[in-house]
């Protein structure tokens, strides 16, 4: 019989830590190779866990509600056949603890100093994770309120589910209050835009009988601040191209069917989008830069790694990243778009693939928009905004005289930080673009 170590795995160059939210396996339960054993939390995204082992998970070293370093075992799981059929991630994983340091670890899953982060809350002897401390931040829990909070995890603890089923009815009694108030305080913003502090004062909201009050979830919260910090971070430009894509449609209508049936792989407009822009950043790298917190210097960046604006079911919006677009070809990059987009909408991303995007694109022209003008994506300095594609009558030049014909029209909308990015750098990088799109190959090979 062998026992293997289930690790914490790596989930992105900047996540050290994550919260176990449920373990969908217990102790005695038999597990096959890339079968879900936990699920797990960051600040960014929920993820579940496979098992890169084959065999009976024997021990369970974390509790549901703990925060756990990458790196460290989490769980044992034995084969009786003394050799496990593993994953390939197991097969290129780093070496694991000794069985010395994981019974170390198992004695000592239940202390608050597992894992312990930058605490806001310091004036308690409770311990709560990184996740908790995170969401009561954002709404504005008290320390004596998060406190009294009812805690269903080991030992009492504070769970994410925990502080998540109380919100409804505190955010009840908050609107009650504010409602039935004389003089309501006017509630505040505190935005960090470099070494600058911007107070905003927001204004009060009257409540009228029979309106509805809804309460924004999390990820909604996260993109609210998000953008409204960007907006004033950044300064704000727009340049607009109007397109004529008729070649590019008429190539993608001519081999959409043949792509699919030989790849597996629907051809959407997007990858197409993206390999055009990711031309043009490679013309124009420095609309591919960063600028740093002191607002004094910029930082080009190496890789083109591209986001792309995906909306979820929800209503809310994430923003997955082709890493290195230039470096692909066509097929790979409508591989990953598919793929990132599939498993954005049924939250499987991992944390590393919202992270490290340099330039963005988003596509209004999906929702009927011809145009739009979109909000940075900090700290990149450039987001694309792509249209909906418009039959309109075009006076054609031809070497017998111009003539009226219909052709295919989209606009391209480049918003951008006016601090690096000036009208001349923007407006040729959109254009460029523009140009990539407008010269399509008719007979071009996939």
């Amino acid at each position: 019989m062998a026992n293997f170590d289930l690790i914490m795995p790596k989930m992105g160059e900047s996540v050290a830590e994550a919260t176990i939210i449920k373990w969908t396996k217990n102790e005695g339960d038999k597990i096959k190779v890339d079968e879900t054993v936990l699920e797990i939390a960051t600040d960014k995204v929920d993820s579940e866990i496979p098992s890169p082992f084959e065999g009976t998970l024997v021990k369970r070293l974390f509790n549901e509600g703990d925060v756990v370093q990458v790196g460290a075992v989490i769980g044992v799981i034995s084969n009786e056949n003394g050799a496990a059929a593993t994953s390939e991630a197991a097969k290129t994983s780093a070496p694991t603890e000794t069985k010395k340091e994981v019974e170390t670890l198992a004695a000592s899953a239940s202390k608050p100093a597992v894992a312990a982060a930058k605490n806001d809350y310091s004036q308690t002897e409770k311990f709560y994770s990184p996740l908790v401390k995170s969401i009561a931040k954002e709404e504005g829990i008290s320390l004596a309120e998060l406190d009294g909070i009812k805690g269903t995890g080991q030992d009492g603890r504070v769970t994410k589910a925990d502080i998540l089923a109380y919100l409804p009815n505190r955010n009840k009694q908050t609107a009650s209050a504010t409602t039935s108030a004389a003089a309501p305080a006017k509630p505040t913003a505190t935005i960090a835009a470099g070494e600058n502090t911007v107070i905003v004062n927001r204004p009060a909201v009257a409540v009228g009988a029979g309106d509805e009050i809804i309460e924004m979830d999390r990820m909604r919260k996260m993109i609210s601040d998000h953008l409204v910090m960007s907006k004033h971070v950044s300064p704000h430009v727009t340049s607009f191209v109007e397109a004529d894509v008729t070649n590019l449609v008429l190539w993608r209508d001519k081999v959409k069917k043949e792509f699919e049936k030989r790849e597996g792989e629907k051809l959407t407009f997007t990858p197409l989008f993206i390999e055009a822009v990711a031309k043009a950043i490679k013309d124009f790298p420095m609309i591919n830069v960063s600028v740093d917190q002191t607002a004094t210097k910029i930082i080009k960046r190496k890789n083109i790694n591209i986001g792309m604006a995906t909306a979820l079911p929800s209503g809310n919006l994430i923003v997955p990243v082709i890493k290195n677009a230039d470096e692909k070809n066509l097929l790979g990059i409508t591989k990953s778009v598919n793929d990132l987009a599939n498993r954005a909408r049924n939250n499987k991303l991992a944390p590393d693939e919202i992270q490290g995007g340099t330039f963005t694109l988003t596509n209004v022209g999906g929702f009927g928009n011809v145009m739009g003008t979109p909000i940075i994506n900090q700290p990149q300095v450039a987001i694309l905004a792509v249209g909906t594609i418009k039959k309109k009558p075009a006076v054609i030049e031809t070497p017998q005289g111009d003539m009226i014909g219909i052709r295919q029209f989209m606009f391209l909308s480049l918003s951008y930080d006016h601090r690096v990015v000036d009208g001349s750098l923007g407006g040729s990088f959109v254009r460029r673009v523009a140009d990539y799109l407008e010269q399509w190959d008719l007979d071009r090979k996939v």
